[in-house]
């Protein structure tokens, strides 16, 4: 992998981790506001979910693969 692309993808997974913190801390808000939006807490965490699915495929990509 290019220097660049490893730079770029580093890039992208701090951006992807910043708004997965940001949304814990979203989540938190609604879940104690009364009354509950259930269905933006819904998509908030399909949401976050995705975000952590990202931050996995972009972590196995800058990892070296080992030949065994």
């Amino acid at each position: 992998m290019m220097q660049e692309d490893e730079e770029e993808l580093q890039r992208m997974l701090e951006d992807l981790r910043t708004e997965h913190r940001d949304l814990d801390i979203i989540i938190q808000q609604l879940t104690d506001a009364v009354p509950v939006d259930f269905l933006r807490l819904q998509r908030l965490k399909k949401r976050k979910l995705f975000l952590k699915d990202s931050i996995s495929k972009i972590e196995s990509m800058l990892l070296p693969d080992i030949i065994a």
